[in-house]
């Protein structure tokens, strides 16, 4: 027996031309984090059916929900979805083409109110009727922009517009549907983006710090594939001295802010991403222990045709006592320690194949 209720379907614009042109391992995480952005940022008790690759499909049996609510919902949405890709631009480390090109994915939403009905295959539920076939129809439509709310008609009937946001704008249009011709109205998303705050990369580091050491050594290797190796946490223990593993990683890819624990010969420290500049020539990148105590800089540096310069710079906060009792009883310790490990680091990086695949690499600097 159909019943009727509320279509809810937030669609991810650029998903088809997202995969298909960039590297496939990071955009299949790029585009769980954000299905799951939209997933938790339900606030009317929608119901999931399925889904569909790139987009969602809600439902909520029932009267229709005030187009206000609905709104709101809309708006949530959109914005924890463009919070999301805000803070991943500006704090990601990866310069693979999925993950410079996330922050160009949108979104639409597609609302409808009509009968359908569902039936299970085992442990999968699935929806169907005219009017879920109706709603899809409509994600393809004569909308130019990719960023909108769209609602049929039959949602229209109740709109109270002293509810609605002063700058919603409604346009109208029409599509040829199976069920024949479907009127709606869409409003632009864009101006909601223009409300959202700064995002604010968490400060890590220690902002008052003196370099303890500092030891280079130039290496055979392209200065992205002796990045990539460097800061790969699963092989992190293959090169330092003293790293046994790396573990509970907080982030499947590594950004500011990522943490993981590093487990020791002798112990375990917690450890943060809390720097990173990029450009063709020069990398640079830093992890600081949890109680801010030490910070470690890796610099790398294009010396010519596949070759690379990698410094390791370590840094206390900054106490006479602490400093003092470094120089005299750990300095020369750890220096031989990282002098060993960058020996290590050249006999793989000689070797390695980046795990990304990477756009020819632009001249502008991307700094965090």
């Amino acid at each position: 027996m159909e019943k009727r209720g509320l279509i809810f379907i937030p669609d991810i614009s650029g998903f088809t031309r997202f995969v298909n042109q960039t590297e496939i391992e990071h955009s299949r995480f790029i585009i769980q984090e954000l299905l799951e952005i939209l997933v938790n940022s339900n606030q009317i008790g929608l119901e999931i059916s399925e889904i569909e690759g790139d987009a969602i499909l809600f439902y909520k049996y029932g009267e229709a929900p005030e187009l206000k609510d609905i709104y709101e919902q809309v708006e949530k949405m959109f914005c924890e979805f463009h919070r999301h890709l805000i803070a991943y631009e500006r704090r990601r480390l990866c310069q693979c083409v999925a993950c410079k090109s996330a922050n160009e994915l949108s979104l639409k939403v597609i609302t409808h109110y009509g009968e359908f009905t569902g039936y299970n295959v085992k442990n999968f539920s699935k929806l169907i009727g005219k009017d879920i076939i109706l709603a899809h129809q409509l994600l393809k439509n004569d909308i130019d922009q990719h960023e909108y709310w769209l609602v049929t008609d039959g949602l229209m009937q109740n709109e109270s517009r002293e509810n609605l946001p002063d700058w919603v704008n409604w346009n109208s249009s029409a599509k040829q549907t199976d069920n024949g011709m479907v009127g709606f109205r869409y409003i632009q998303l864009g101006p909601l983006k223009d409300t959202l705050p700064p995002d604010e990369p968490p400060q890590l580091d220690i902002k008052n710090k003196a370099k303890a050491f500092s030891i280079s050594k130039e290496m055979e290797g392209e200065i992205n594939t002796v990045f990539y190796t460097a800061i790969d946490f699963s092989s992190r223990h293959r090169w330092q001295v003293g790293v046994k593993r790396i573990d509970e990683v907080s982030h499947h890819l590594a950004q500011l802010g990522t943490k993981h624990r590093c487990v020791l010969e002798k112990g375990q420290v917690i450890m943060y991403t809390s720097n990173f500049s990029y450009s063709p020539d020069r990398i640079v990148y830093s992890e600081t222990e949890q109680k801010k105590k030490h910070e470690g800089f890796f610099i790398f540096e294009k010396t010519g045709n596949n070759r690379t310069r990698v410094t390791i710079e370590m840094y206390l906060k900054k106490n006479l006592f602490i400093q003092t009792i470094f120089n005299l009883t750990m300095k020369k310790k750890f220096e031989a320690m990282f002098r060993q490990s960058l020996e290590n680091l050249a006999v793989i990086a000689k070797d390695a194949k980046l795990p990304v695949d990477l756009e020819p690499v632009a001249e502008s600097e991307h700094v965090h």
